[in-house]
């Protein structure tokens, strides 16, 4: 499964690009909001920072599949191939992501609740559906129980789409939803911090810490007692080199 950043906060993504392998930057309109900054300022920092490989998924905002592809299209230009626009899987939302992935864009079909509309998704050219797996707890649905069925709808039908799985309150939906195959899943730094973190790993750092201390001093690394190796010049590539006879 693939882990991505789910925020705008180019503070947070520089922090945890830095120390997670992530596979790259989720956005939405509310959190591009949140940070009050121009459009194309912070996506062209985010982009910065997260550089050229990584996925930058970022939404359209027009109401309207010929608008949206328009906006799709620009964001593309802008950003380079690996922009995923965002669509939400409205009946126009639909009809864009058809139009831009007949021309050839890669596309994110976002705000699913349910696997029909992954699947159709799907069958319109999604390369990957963004189900809010929260939000359909909070409704009485089970979300990690939609993933499930939509990566086996994909699977079943062959279909290429992956599934992003995205809203997140806690480190067990996280679980749940790669226990259910998810191809990726998009959390906030937050989240993704306590998915890391855990009690027992921190004791047990923490026991290793106070024996070695107690045995060769506070602070010191093994670099402090084992001296660097020194060979002569030469002799390195003369090793690699010569066969015998």
């Amino acid at each position: 499964m693939l882990y991505l950043l789910d925020t705008a906060d180019v503070r947070a993504i520089a922090r945890c690009i830095d120390l997670f392998p992530l596979a790259g930057v989720t956005t939405n309109p509310t959190l591009v909001a949140r940070e009050k900054r121009p459009l194309l300022d912070l996506l062209t920092e985010i982009r910065s920072i997260i550089g050229d490989r990584a996925m930058l998924h970022a939404q359209v905002m027009a109401p309207d599949a010929e608008t949206m592809f328009r906006e799709a299209a620009r964001l593309c230009d802008r950003f380079g191939p690996t922009l995923y626009p965002k669509l939400p899987v409205t009946q126009q939302g639909l009809k864009a992501i058809r139009l831009l992935a007949d021309a050839g864009f890669s596309v994110t079909a976002t705000a699913i609740a349910a696997p029909q509309q992954a699947l159709l998704a799907a069958r319109a050219g999604a390369s990957f559906t963004a189900p809010y797996v929260n939000r359909i707890d909070n409704n009485s649905g089970d979300g990690a129980g939609v993933v499930a069925q939509m990566v086996h709808l994909f699977s079943a039908f062959s279909l290429p789409t992956r599934v992003l799985a995205a809203s997140f309150k806690n480190v067990q939906q996280v679980h749940a939803v790669a226990m259910a195959g998810a191809h990726a899943a998009t959390m906030s730094p937050d989240l993704l911090d306590k998915v890391l973190a855990h009690p027992l790993t921190d004791s047990g750092v923490a026991g290793f810490n106070k024996d070695w201390a107690a045995a060769f001093g506070s602070g010191t690394t093994i670099l402090d007692l084992i001296p660097a190796a020194r060979e002569p010049a030469g002799q390195r590539e003369l090793a690699t080199t010569e066969k015998p006879s």
